[in-house]
C-alpha cells in the first residue's frame, strides 16, 4: 500500500516536518521519517524550540558542556540550535543533492526580538547561516515592514530565505516584490541564481481561528437568513486565503519579470503552508493539508498532522479548485459585517508577540535549567 506522504511528491508538493528535537534526531526516529515518511525538510520556530528544549531532559549534557564555555542567555540557545539545525542538515544531506537543492532544507529562525531591526535581522541572519555552516540551511525571517528590506538584501546576497508568518495576501505581493528584486540585485553583479532557493511561509489555521470567532460574535445579532449563511461560512477563510495566494503566486512565476530572471536559473519561491494543524475539533484533523495539495509547493507539518494525513489523508490536487468560490468568500464576510482583511492583518503582530513570548520564556527555562545544572 502506498505511503500518502509519499505520494504528496507526484503532486509537486513536498513534505516538511515543523518540529525538531535532539532525542528525535540522535534516536534514529527522524531518519526513520525520512526514509519511510516522504519528510524531505524541517523547520522551526521559537515555540518548537521552547518546547525541545524546556520540557525535557534531552539537552541538559549540551546546556552543561556550553556553561562550561561560559554561555548564558540568547547565545546559549542560539548554540543549543545551531547544533540541531547542523545535524539535521547532515541527514537531509543526500535528500538535498538528489533534489538540486530544492529540498533537504532545515529553516532557523532569527530573533523574534529583531522582527522590527532590518539591520538586526540582517545581522543576524548572516550570522545563523556563517554557524550552521551548511548549504542546506535556510534563515527565517519575518514578513514584518522592517522584514522586506532584509529579505531583498539577503536574497541578493545569495542567500536561500524563508519568509515567515505571512498572513495577508498584500503582505504576501510585497513578499515577493522584496524577493524579485533580491534576485535581480544577485543577477546585475553576475552571480548564478540558480543556487538561491526561497519558500514564503503562508499561515493557514490561525486564520480561521480568527474569522470564525469574529463570525460567532457577529452572528449573534443577525436572523434568519443571513445568520445561516455567515455561520455557513466558518471554516472558510483560511482555504480561501491560501488559494488566493497561490493564484497571485502563479501569476507571478508566469511574468515576464520572473521569466527573466529564470532564463538566469532563478526558481520559484515556492508557497509553504505553515500552521497546518487544524485548531478546532469540529474540522477534519487534515483539512490543512488535503485542500492545499497542488504543485510547486511545501507543507510543514507537525507530527500529529503528519501522522494523521497518512493514516487517512485523501489526495487530490485540490489547491486550484473553486477559486472563484474563494474570491466570492472575500467579497461577501465584509458585507456581512467581517473586516475580514483588517482581522488577517491583525495576525502578523500577534503572531511576532507569540514566537518573542515563546523566547523569553526559553530562555527564563534555559536559566532555570543552568543554575540547577550549576548547583
Amino acid at each position: 500500500m502506498s505511503n500518502p506522504l509519499v505520494e504528496l511528491q507526484r503532486y509537486g508538493q513536498s513534505v516538511w516536518l515543523d518540529y525538531i528535537r535532539r532525542g528525535q534526531l540522535v534516536s534514529g526516529e527522524f531518519d526513520r521519517l525520512v526514509r519511510e515518511q516522504g519528510v524531505v525538510g524541517v523547520t522551526s520556530n521559537p515555540t518548537i524550540f521552547q518546547q525541545a528544549i524546556a520540557e525535557s531532559r534531552d539537552y541538559d549534557e549540551a546546556i552543561q558542556r556550553r556553561i562550561g564555555e561560559g554561555l548564558q542567555g540568547g547565545p546559549l540557545f542560539e548554540a543549543l540550535a545551531v547544533e540541531d539545525v547542523r545535524d539535521a542538515c547532515d541527514r537531509l544531506r543526500a535528500t538535498y543533492e538528489r533534489t538540486g537543492g530544492r529540498d533537504g532544507r532545515v529553516s532557523i529562525e532569527v530573533s523574534p526580538h529583531q522582527a522590527h531591526d532590518t539591520a538586526g535581522t540582517i545581522a543576524e541572519a548572516r550570522r545563523l547561516r556563517a554557524s550552521v555552516g551548511r548549504d542546506n540551511v535556510m534563515v527565517k525571517v519575518p514578513a514584518t515592514l522592517e522584514g522586506l528590506p532584509a529579505i531583498a538584501t539577503l536574497t541578493g546576497e545569495g542567500m536561500s530565505v524563508n519568509i515567515t508568518l505571512i498572513f495577508s495576501l498584500a503582505r504576501y505581493q510585497q513578499v515577493m516584490e522584496a524577493w524579485l528584486s533580491g534576485l535581480e540585485a544577485h543577477a546585475a553583479r553576475g552571480e548564478p541564481l540558480d543556487t538561491i532557493r526561497s519558500v514564503a511561509s503562508f499561515f493557514v489555521s490561525r486564520v480561521d481561528t480568527k474569522v470564525d470567532k469574529a463570525i460567532d460574535e457577529a452572528a449573534g445579532q443577525l436572523d434568519g437568513s443571513a445568520r445561516a449563511e455567515l455561520v455557513a461560512m466558518k471554516g472558510q477563510a483560511a482555504v480561501a486565503n491560501a488559494r488566493l495566494a497561490y493564484a497571485r503566486f502563479k501569476d507571478v512565476v508566469a511574468s515576464p519579470r520572473f521569466r527573466a530572471l529564470a532564463e538566469r536559473g532563478a526558481h520559484p519561491q515556492r508557497p509553504l503552508w505553515a500552521s497546518t494543524s487544524t485548531k478546532s475539533p469540529a474540522y477534519r484533523d487534515v483539512l490543512y493539508v488535503e485542500e492545499l495539495i497542488g504543485p510547486d509547493t511545501v507543507n510543514t507539518m507537525p507530527p500529529q498532522t503528519l501522522t494523521a494525513f497518512n493514516d487517512h489523508g485523501v489526495l487530490e490536487p485540490r489547491l486550484e479548485r473553486h477559486l472563484d468560490r474563494a474570491q466570492a468568500l472575500f467579497d461577501r464576510l465584509p458585507q456581512l459585517g467581517i473586516p475580514l482583511e483588517a482581522l488577517i492583518a491583525q495576525l502578523e503582530p500577534e503572531g511576532v508577540a507569540a514566537f518573542a513570548k515563546s523566547y523569553d520564556s526559553l530562555l527564563e527555562a534555559l536559566e532555570n535549567k543552568r543554575r540547577e545544572l550549576v548547583a
